[in-house]
């Protein structure tokens, strides 16, 4: 689906670069130009970036090591 209809950007672009460390929208406009015309697809983006990073935070929260056990 396209996100960015000025520039013809994609949501599969965006999450692309989200998984490959993009973590911005400043990030996201320089490396696709979206946000920087209309700025109709600011919202898409941004909620695209916080599903990532609730993802990613949901993975560190279940994946850390139990430090109670490495204690007894």
């Amino acid at each position: 689906m396209y996100v960015c209809v000025c520039k013809a950007v994609t949501d599969t672009q965006i999450k692309r670069a989200i998984s490959e460390g993009v973590c911005s929208r400043r990030e996201l406009f320089k490396c696709l130009g979206v946000g920087g015309d209309c700025g109709k697809c600011n919202p898409h983006v941004k909620e695209l970036l916080s599903n990532h990073e609730q993802s990613c935070n949901q993975y560190l929260m279940q994946n850390q090591p139990n430090h109670s056990i490495l204690a007894a």
